[in-house]
């Protein structure tokens, strides 16, 4: 696999789970992880950010190419900002490796039906093309 990979965060007020994986997956992400957490900012945190924050929050963890991470965090500030009810922060930290992921493109030493298929098409239409050739 020659893709970098991102793991995007997104902290939000418990409920807004849901809003932030949409905003996520309309920006090409596939799917993500949701962990319940609680806050622990104090007043001083919101008066700084004049806003009042809610103890119980929900922390979704999605995984993401280079290509995407900028769309990925953009919908998620649009959908789940701090301007919004769920009151989200979300940032990105670079990933060193992966495992477990399903790939879209063939493992090597292995193809998957669609290639085959593929590749038959291409055969038959080189050998129509060769026949209306010799004609």
């Amino acid at each position: 696999m020659n893709d970098k990979y991102q793991m995007i965060l997104c902290i939000v007020n418990s409920g807004f789970s849901e809003t932030v994986m949409k905003a996520a997956k309309e920006a090409g992400a596939r799917g993500g992880t949701v962990i319940h957490a609680r806050g622990t900012a104090n007043k001083e945190a919101e008066q700084f950010f004049h806003i009042t924050i809610q103890p119980d929050k929900e922390i979704v963890m999605i995984l993401v190419t280079d290509g995407i991470k900028d769309a990925v965090l953009h919908a998620l500030y649009q959908s789940a900002g701090l301007k919004t009810e769920g009151q989200g922060i979300a940032f990105s930290l670079p990933v060193d490796e992966v495992v477990g992921l399903t790939v879209s493109e063939p493992v090597k030493g292995k193809k998957d039906d669609n290639s085959e298929q593929v590749a038959d098409k291409a055969k038959q239409a080189a050998s129509k093309s060769a026949d209306a050739s010799e004609q």
